[in-house]
């Protein structure tokens, strides 16, 4: 199994071909073997953050949250649809570091927004 490739999305190494795509078991993620290889050899894609969509997050971005977040200690949740404007990346689980109006700092996870 030389020819099998890490998945792009969450690293797994389990991964197995489906004709022409490749597929991983954890995550279901799809991709074309090909343009694995192309990425990987052309940039490092290790430390890029994307969002939910796939767009790479940069420092400064503006984001929109995709879904209702509970924070622990808060009354409320950060509702889905709330714009977090200058965003800082950091490294870790939580890999947005932020403030939003009504709930102070806090840390985001990437695949819980969008580019805005």
């Amino acid at each position: 199994m030389t020819d099998t490739f890490p998945c792009p999305k969450c690293n797994c190494e389990y991964t197995y071909s489906n004709g022409v795509l490749m597929v991983c078991p954890e995550c279901f993620h799809e991709w074309d073997s090909n343009e694995n290889t192309q990425k990987e050899l052309s940039s490092d894609a290790g430390n890029k953050i994307i969002d939910a969509n796939g767009n790479e997050l940069v420092d400064g971005d503006t984001v929109i949250v995709i879904k209702d977040l509970p924070v622990k200690g808060a009354p409320k949740p950060v509702k889905a649809g709330t714009k977090v404007k200058n965003i800082k990346l950091v490294e870790g689980d939580h890999n947005i570091s932020c403030k939003i109006d009504g709930f102070g700092a806090m840390g985001l996870k990437s695949e819980f927004v969008r580019k805005a």
